[in-house]
């Protein structure tokens, strides 16, 4: 049986087609980098709930878009979800950057004082 993080980040890797992202630790932060072509950063919204960062994408027909005869239509126009889970972030810090349809996120480690002073009865 595969590890539930592991089970749940290959699911996520089918439901998060046009999400593509990379994650990885440096200067005691995790940083996520998502693909979002085709987005603007007011499609886009950012959860964190128990360690589980959630980041969607939506994206809806216009008016404007009603009244033409499309030839080809391939570019979405609908929802995306994409969820990472971690166990040790501290959810205050989550700084977000949007650039050249690149969703940048920056979440501090949560600091743990292993250190602790047992008081003698």
């Amino acid at each position: 049986m595969l590890p539930r993080n592991l089970f749940y980040d290959m699911l996520d890797e089918v439901n998060a087609k046009g999400m593509n992202s990379d994650v990885y630790v440096k200067d005691d932060a995790y940083h996520i980098e998502i693909d979002v072509p085709g987005f603007n950063k007011e499609d886009l919204s950012i959860e964190v709930n128990k360690g589980v960062v959630i980041v969607k994408a939506e994206k809806t027909i216009t008016e404007e878009n009603n009244d033409k005869k499309y030839l080809r239509h391939e570019r979405r126009y609908n929802k995306l979800e994409r969820s990472f889970s971690f166990s040790d972030i501290d959810e205050d810090s989550i700084k977000a950057e949007f650039k050249n349809g690149t969703l940048h996120l920056t979440i501090n480690k949560k600091v743990v004082d292993t250190k602790k002073q047992i008081t003698i009865d």
